[in-house]
């Protein structure tokens, strides 16, 4: 089962390229009329993430119950230069950090999955569930960038509501 998971998390790793592969630097940072997230956007919080992720999971691996801070990622997609980051390589990132990540997943005994962390706004929170959560969490994006492609590439598209999406 935890195989399979790993696995799972580390097929999407490819995946955030894919949904962008193409796209021009004006598409990338086309601001939608709903106000919502721009694909570039969606791309810089998806590696900012991913790679909170992996601290959060490597901590819980290989410490006793640490604390598992909360973070604003709206405040983090307006930091001042983000929107000057290449989200090409920032999928590259992505990808290598997952595949980094996914190495030392595998490599933990049996027990590591049980082990938790303390969540500041959600409380406890088990290495296990945060493997599922980082992998649910990349497919929830590729949702919206497919919807938000589609509409820019003037398909006919319905997008799926969110604040951040």
């Amino acid at each position: 089962m935890t195989s399979a998971r790993i696995d799972a998390y580390l097929a999407g790793s490819a995946e955030l390229l894919k949904s962008i592969w193409g796209l021009t630097h004006d598409q990338l940072h086309a601001k939608p009329a709903d106000g919502s997230w721009t694909i570039h956007q969606i791309v810089i919080h998806m590696l900012d993430s991913d790679l909170i992720g992996t601290d959060r999971m490597k901590r819980i691996a290989c410490m006793d119950k640490p604390l598992i801070a909360a973070y604003d990622e709206n405040a983090m997609v307006q930091l001042p230069g983000t929107s000057e980051l290449n989200a090409f390589a920032a999928c590259d990132l992505f990808q290598k950090n997952r595949y980094m990540t996914a190495t030392i997943l595998r490599h933990l005994p049996t027990t590591a999955w049980d082990r938790f962390g303390i969540h500041t706004e959600s409380g406890k929170v088990t290495l296990g569930e945060l493997l599922v959560k980082y992998t649910q969490h990349l497919d929830h994006h590729l949702k919206f960038i497919a919807a938000k492609r589609a509409r820019l590439e003037g398909a006919a598209s319905v997008e799926p509501a969110s604040n951040a999406g």
